[in-house]
């Protein structure tokens, strides 16, 4: 005669006494891999339950991918802590659970003052049986017409208001943060008259406008001074700093008509 199995049932919450933390649904966290070389994978907690007596706690959990684990693996514009949230349903042992981590949207991510080793972003779902993308168009930047990422430095135009790679318009790093403005090629023609118009205009006034300040003006040219050319920057990877005050837009507020198929980008 076959044993019926013992009756379980969810919980509200449950208390990780090895990490001191409290879970529930909805919660992300981090979990340990079965080879100890690799990094802890990220899921998302759909349930908890428990058997009758309260142990043996299984966690329903929808697992994140990281770039180099879909199909078409990592590319250029994938940011380091970037995740997809894939159709990936699993159940583990609570005992695997390592630590509570932030899944951030993108717009959430990239205005972060700092990023810490458990914060992460995702903006796309993940198909892992068809490797394809939800959205399956992103918006693109620059010459270089690929996607933000939030690792890298930008520039943006005054112009037209695209955003650019310093390398991509031959431009190192460092040029790239003392800048005070910058038209693209197509603008520059335009944004020099209207850059004279103004200076000109300034000399003549009687009462000068305040310039805009960097918020921080010590961090990018070791000085202080105007700042006109809004600033994304990441530095290695440790810090994102948005210069979007006084009504700057950043790379993921700007309504973009660029934008291309990601299967496009992510084939081989």
């Amino acid at each position: 005669m076959v044993k019926a199995k013992a009756p379980r049932r969810t919980l509200d919450s449950y208390a990780v006494k090895h990490i001191n933390k409290i879970i529930k649904a909805g919660d992300c966290v981090l979990m340990r891999p079965a080879d100890q070389s690799k990094p802890q994978y990220v899921s998302r907690i759909e349930r908890i339950e428990a058997d009758a007596r309260g142990g043996n706690v299984k966690v329903h959990v929808r697992w994140y991918y990281r770039p180099e684990e879909s199909i078409g693996g990592r590319r250029q514009f994938h940011g380091s802590k970037e995740l997809f949230l894939s159709d990936h349903y699993d159940v583990q042992s609570a005992d695997t659970i390592e630590g509570k981590c932030t899944v951030h949207s993108f717009k959430s991510y990239t205005k972060l003052d700092a990023v810490g080793n458990d914060d992460f972003f995702c903006r796309f779902e993940y198909n892992s049986s068809t490797g394809s993308f939800n959205p399956d168009r992103v918006a693109v930047y620059c010459k270089c017409e690929m996607p933000y990422n939030p690792d890298d430095l930008m520039v943006q135009c005054e112009g037209c208001s695209d955003w650019f790679h310093p390398a991509c318009i031959e431009m190192t790093a460092e040029e790239a943060k003392r800048l005070d403005h910058f038209f693209c090629e197509s603008c520059s023609s335009e944004g020099q008259k209207k850059l004279q118009n103004s200076h000109a205009a300034s000399r003549h006034s009687d009462t000068k406008g305040q310039p805009v300040q960097c918020p921080f003006p010590d961090r990018y040219s070791g000085r202080s001074g105007s700042i006109q050319t809004t600033l994304i920057t990441r530095l290695l990877a440790l810090k994102i700093q948005l210069l979007s005050e006084g009504g700057y837009k950043t790379a993921s507020e700007v309504k973009r008509k660029r934008y291309i198929n990601i299967a496009f980008l992510v084939e081989d």
